[in-house]
């Protein structure tokens, strides 16, 4: 059997309503859906399991980008990269690498990368 690396990835938002209402559209394009919310936290997944989360930070302090920090989202096509870049482009994001190959990483690194709405740094990667 083998084993995930991860079971899951948290960040932090202070404005979880519009974090939310960010991810909810660009990871709706790579067919993630949010799968739990309640009172300070949001999660979204495949196949029934949350594996990325944003939460209110427990603290009580600000919710801060990791600097060095990204979290990369499999998409199974280039065009789901587009149409991801895209969405967040109109939903409050910043880009941080228009979509495109990588050839650094490999020679079918295709991937784009934005800024969500608390600026914390995500992407989205196709590796066919």
């Amino acid at each position: 059997m083998t084993q995930p690396v991860l079971s899951h990835i948290t960040l932090g938002a202070l404005d979880l309503e519009r974090a939310t209402h960010f991810y909810d559209a660009v990871l709706g394009e790579l067919g993630i859906s949010r799968l739990k919310s309640g009172k300070g936290f949001a999660g979204w997944g495949v196949a029934g399991t949350a594996q990325f989360f944003l939460t209110l930070p427990f603290d009580g302090g600000s919710a801060t980008p990791g600097n060095g920090v990204s979290v990369s989202f499999l998409a199974l096509t280039r065009e789901a990269v587009d149409r991801f870049w895209q969405t967040a482009m109109t939903h409050g994001g910043q880009d941080e690498g228009k979509p495109g190959l990588r050839p650094q990483y490999s020679p079918t690194y295709y991937a784009a990368y934005v800024r969500d709405t608390e600026g914390n740094k995500i992407a989205a990667v196709c590796h066919t």
